[in-house]
């Protein structure tokens, strides 16, 4: 009987979460949940509003956000990274990468086999090279390559002896990526990273997505270095970042 109890319990709640993340959350892009793709990871309602000279990122799914995290491997090569992403048309330079790198998006990942936020310790040990596993922010430049499988997306790698615009808190890594310490909350279904700008007029007429995907780091660790290689889903269904700032 306490079994039962609990299966409608734990049924009870997820609805309830669902239910929430359509009758709770206006504007952006609703998507229905979809229940093939595992409920911290499915995406229901993506937004991106401001306040002030502060961007709010926001995503719901249809479970707990940020409940799932990669298995460890216990090396750089071949381990895995989770994420939430808002892509966007803004160009790279407004955070700091060249014009025209590619595609600008915050990422929000765990990946327990590296640190890529030198300048932090999230974990609160004294030691800034261990908190990969903790969830934390990126800006990512993304271009399509099909060496990380035909259409799929990396992280723009920086070849040797390249010098490309970076910005000050750049992660260290060969690749166009930004470590600017914006701690993520979740709660419950919800996840939100707050971004300061200080031009917040950049985000006029900004569109965005929201995607969840797991990433690989390559088993040789050479170009491509970080390849998109599992899209958990698209909030727009075809990332054609239809979503608009403010809307």
């Amino acid at each position: 009987m306490q079994r039962i109890q609990t299966v409608f319990a734990a049924a009870a709640l997820a609805l309830s979460m669902a239910a929430q993340a359509h009758s709770g959350h206006t504007g952006g892009i609703q998507t229905p949940p979809d229940r093939n793709v595992k409920a911290p990871f499915d995406i229901v309602h993506t937004k991106i509003t401001t306040e002030g000279n502060v961007a709010v990122f926001h995503v719901a799914v249809s479970g707990k956000a940020g409940a799932s995290k990669p298995s460890k491997v216990g090396k750089l090569a071949g381990s895995s990274v989770f994420s939430y992403v808002w892509p966007t048309t803004l160009d790279p330079a407004v955070v700091g990468f060249d014009k025209g790198a590619g595609i600008l998006a915050l990422a929000v990942t765990s990946h327990p086999d590296f640190d890529d936020t030198p300048l932090y310790d999230e974990n609160g040990d004294g030691n800034l090279k261990n908190d990969g596993d903790l969830w934390h922010s990126h800006w990512v430049v993304l271009q399509p390559d099909d060496a990380c499988g035909k259409g799929e997306l990396k992280v723009v790698d920086i070849p040797e002896g390249a010098k490309p615009r970076l910005p000050k808190t750049w992660s260290g890594l060969p690749l166009l990526i930004d470590s600017p310490g914006w701690s993520p909350v979740f709660k419950e279904n919800v996840l939100e990273v707050r971004v300061p700008f200080d031009d917040i007029g950049v985000l006029t007429g900004t569109g965005f997505d929201g995607v969840t995907a797991a990433l690989r780091v390559n088993a040789s660790v050479h170009s491509p270095l970080l390849c998109v290689v599992d899209v958990f889903k698209v909030a727009s269904g075809t990332l054609t970042l239809p979503g608009q700032v403010g809307r």
